[in-house]
């Protein structure tokens, strides 16, 4: 005999009145710029603004010439620029609680299948963004500032800006966290049915060409930044294809009547 009986929604029951959900947002919101907060004041206590910044210059600091340091062209400046730095950092630190809040809001909402889809693409894709701003941070800058230094002519004295540095900066690990999303792209347009695993593997020819032009785009005009971005980007092309053959394994949707019928 079979079972002809309607299968249950697992989200039945759990509808909520709209104000209820704009209360629940504002507390997460809230909850959120207070670890914000809390992260500002730990970092002001200590190392301080001025401290963050001399560690967000010290890779451009350790290629200048000896004795030479940043200079302010504007007069709130050396207020300012460390006081940006100072909320950049406590946002990237308090980064993983506000995802969670954002997680806690839509998670009621989703069924057990796209908990599965969303959560490893949340955590995944915040650890990858931070791997690629290190990236840049520790290895890129140096290459980079080393390279730049190596053609300056004797004649000039490099005193860099510092808001014009902080802009450089920003700019920088915008574009290597996002380069470095590259594999969560590729899931997702696998996942979601846009592209087959054998078009994207047939489209690595054409993707190796995007990366070099890309690159070629966002960094500055130097050999070594634009080798730095677009190999990384191959590399995890590669890795997000072999990622998405597993992920899409383990987080399809139940099928309907997967209850089966009984004889």
């Amino acid at each position: 005999m079979t079972d002809t009986s309607p299968k249950q929604d697992e989200l039945a029951g759990t509808e909520q009145p709209f104000v209820q959900h704009l209360v629940e947002l504002r507390d997460r919101l809230v909850k959120a710029i207070i670890a914000i907060a809390v992260m500002a004041g730990v970092l002001a206590i200590f190392p301080g603004p001025g401290a963050l910044y001399d560690i967000l210059a010290a890779p451009l600091v350790a290629h200048l010439p000896k004795g030479t340091t940043l200079i302010a062209t504007s007069v709130i400046s050396p207020f300012m620029v460390p006081l940006k730095v100072l909320m950049m950092t406590a946002f990237l630190l308090a980064l993983p609680v506000v995802l969670w809040q954002v997680w806690s809001f839509v998670a009621p909402g989703l069924y057990t299948h796209e908990k599965k889809l969303v959560l490893p693409l949340v955590a995944s894709s915040t650890l990858l963004f931070f791997i690629g701003v290190a990236f840049c941070y520790f290895f890129v800058f140096g290459q980079v500032f080393s390279f730049i230094q190596s053609f300056a002519p004797k004649s000039i004295t490099a005193t860099p800006d510092i808001e014009a540095y902080l802009s450089f900066v920003l700019t920088m690990f915008l574009a290597f966290g996002t380069a470095f999303e590259v594999p969560i792209v590729v899931i997702v347009l696998a996942r979601m049915g846009i592209v087959s695993i054998q078009k994207l593997k047939d489209f690595r020819g054409y993707f190796v060409v995007l990366a070099f032009v890309i690159a070629a785009i966002v960094t500055p005009p130097d050999v070594v930044s634009q080798l730095a971005l677009a190999i990384p980007m191959c590399l995890l092309y590669e890795v997000g294809i072999w990622a998405a053959q597993i992920f899409i394994k383990h987080t399809q949707a139940p099928e309907e009547g997967a209850e089966g019928a009984k004889p």
